[in-house]
């Protein structure tokens, strides 16, 4: 099974794709929530299925797909994650994970248009892995004992404004929280369904080009150590998203370097969780 969020804007609800058909399950959960996955969601979805599957309504064809989970408490983000990303970025890889976070606000449906932030000369792309938090994690033992924490992953598209992150000083959080910038899904895929999730192909396009192709096995910390690592500095709650970091390719990488403008098409796919596409639009007051 893979869950999903659908509907307009403000009106999204939980739905849950079985066998390819997409299932309406509104009527049984509030939402993908922090609620939800605290309270041993999951399960209990598995048996609403085993129960019910043939009397799930169907969404209504061509409904919008929102983010594959509702507004977190936190979107955490991890920087610099693939050597070859560090090293052209001018950076040495990192001994510990470098962290930082997006404002919740930029979380976005994986189709929806992203804006362009006013006054931007430097929006750039990011595909990455998104893992979702399944159950509340401080001070675990391990990274094994982190996999009992993930209630599964998605695609996460980690938008950057790179004047806003790098040249305007402080911390890069200010250039990663513009409205729109935090696309996730169309799918959130169950940890124990995945198989390896540190062998996960990934790729992104700008306008039908390729400019990233990259694995999860090239992350310098894989999944389960972020999850683990993060659990002795802060509190990670059930329904938070953290973002792995980003392989090689990104704009600000290339010579020149190259940034999105209005009208660009970006696509992005991770294997066994799906695809987004979104157009880039430029800011208007």
């Amino acid at each position: 099974m893979r869950l999903f969020r659908f509907g307009p804007k403000g009106q999204e609800k939980p739905g849950v794709l079985i066998n390819g058909q997409h299932k309406d399950c509104s009527e049984y959960f509030e939402d993908w929530n922090h609620v939800f996955f605290n309270n041993n969601g999951l399960n209990e979805l598995r048996s609403l299925i085993a129960e019910k599957e043939d009397n799930l309504p169907d969404t209504p064809p061509n409904a919008r797909f929102s983010s594959c989970v509702s507004r977190p408490h936190m979107l955490m983000c991890i920087g610099l994650n693939y050597s070859d990303h560090a090293a052209e970025s001018g950076m040495e890889p990192p001994e510990e994970p470098v962290i930082f976070q997006k404002s919740t606000s930029a979380v976005q449906g994986p189709f929806d248009d992203v804006i362009i932030p006013k006054n931007s000369t430097h929006t750039d792309w990011e595909v990455e892995l998104g893992i979702v938090i399944g159950q509340n994690a401080l001070y675990l033992e391990s990274p094994e004992s982190a996999k009992s924490h993930i209630a599964g992953y998605c695609i996460s598209h980690d938008v950057s404004e790179r004047e806003f992150q790098i040249q305007r000083s402080g911390q890069w959080t200010k250039g990663k929280s513009c409205p729109t910038f935090n696309p996730l899904g169309p799918y959130l895929c169950p940890a124990e369904e995945i198989g390896d999730v540190n062998n996960l192909a990934m790729e992104l396009k700008v306008n039908g080009t390729v400019k990233q192709s990259g694995n999860t096995k090239d992350m310098i910390f894989n999944a389960h150590f972020l999850v683990y690592y993060l659990s002795q500095f802060m509190l990670l709650e059930a329904g938070d998203v953290l973002s792995t970091g980003t392989p090689a390719g990104v704009g600000s990488g290339m010579n020149p370097p190259q940034y999105l403008q209005n009208g660009d098409v970006v696509e992005l796919s991770i294997d066994k969780l799906g695809k987004q596409k979104q157009t880039f639009v430029a800011y208007k007051d």
